[in-house]
């Protein structure tokens, strides 16, 4: 059947599911997953020390910000004043096997966490870190979540042994000791990263940070025992696929991974602006602090 008669024959929603499901020869292209396709061959661009130039701007575009897992799209807080606004979007899991390998005791934590993911109350030295998702207080979100969050990220690739990492939720930043061997000195909100390259893959290698740090808004989280290694492939001039093995014996059974692409930022003139959300928080931490007017 012609396409324009299969147009008007189908309808809209009929031409969708045509396309979805096309004979690989209509486009000139197979339906392997596109991560398969990118990686096979691509050489990127060297930088002045030979190694691949990840210099750019880049973003995630999956919902895993939201649950790391398959989930449902739900609504955002109090749906009976934003209606739609603050709804969360249904996604698919980018974890290798599609579930988090939790030991049993572990899930009680995380059922709190999601319970409580709303809740603030700096006035309890024991809970001021520890109670609500870190994302909505501002906190500095860690590794790997800084990631997938849906802000862009800059990666600055220079000639030094240092790499920069410049995000532009809450302005975080974290520079990447390249094949240093010191461990952290302490722990801290975006960790401790020393890089290597393995290839064409720069490797980075994540301990000390703050067992405060969430995965996710669905509760999902670590101990102080977190270690993470990201791998960053690139995979076409406008791809990384971006991996990281997630390691935590206290919380658990083994070792898990995700994965997914990065996707080059290429509008014209690009570049990270600020989220500095602190000024939106303040009322929310502090607000019960204030003094009232004198009468």
């Amino acid at each position: 059947m012609p396409l324009r008669r299969a147009i008007a024959y189908l309808g809209v929603a009929g031409l969708v599911a045509l396309v979805s499901y096309a004979s690989p020869s209509l486009f000139g292209q197979s339906r392997a997953p596109a991560a398969t396709q990118f990686t096979a061959s691509y050489r990127a661009p060297r930088a002045a020390d030979g190694h691949p130039d990840l210099n750019g701007i880049w973003q995630a575009f999956v919902t895993a910000n939201w649950n790391l897992e398959d989930h449902e799209a739900q609504s955002g807080p109090h749906p009976e004043l934003s209606g739609a606004y603050g709804a969360g979007p249904a996604g698919q899991s980018v974890i290798e096997g599609g579930e988090i390998p939790y030991r049993p005791e572990a899930l009680a934590k995380r059922a709190a966490n999601v319970q409580n993911r709303l809740k603030v109350d700096v006035s309890d030295d024991k809970t001021w870190h520890a109670l609500g998702d870190p994302e909505m207080k501002c906190y500095l979100p860690g590794v790997p979540r800084a990631t997938y969050m849906p802000f862009p990220f800059q990666i600055v690739q220079g000639t030094s042994p240092y790499i920069l990492f410049a995000y532009e939720f809450t302005s975080a930043t974290r520079v990447v000791r390249m094949d240093w061997k010191q461990e952290a000195p302490t722990d801290s909100w975006m960790g401790w990263s020393r890089g290597r390259w393995e290839g064409d893959t720069l490797v980075l290698d994540v301990t000390g940070q703050r067992e405060e740090t969430w995965f996710d808004r669905a509760g999902n989280y670590h101990s102080d025992m977190l270690h993470v290694v990201e791998r960053y492939t690139p995979a076409s001039p406008y791809h990384l696929m971006y991996e990281a093995t997630i390691e935590d014996p206290k919380v658990f059974t083994r070792p898990w991974k995700i994965r997914f692409p990065l996707y080059r930022r290429m509008e014209t003139n690009v570049q990270l602006l600020e989220f500095k959300c602190v000024p939106f928080t303040e009322e929310l931490l502090f607000g019960k602090f204030r003094k009232q007017a004198a009468r």
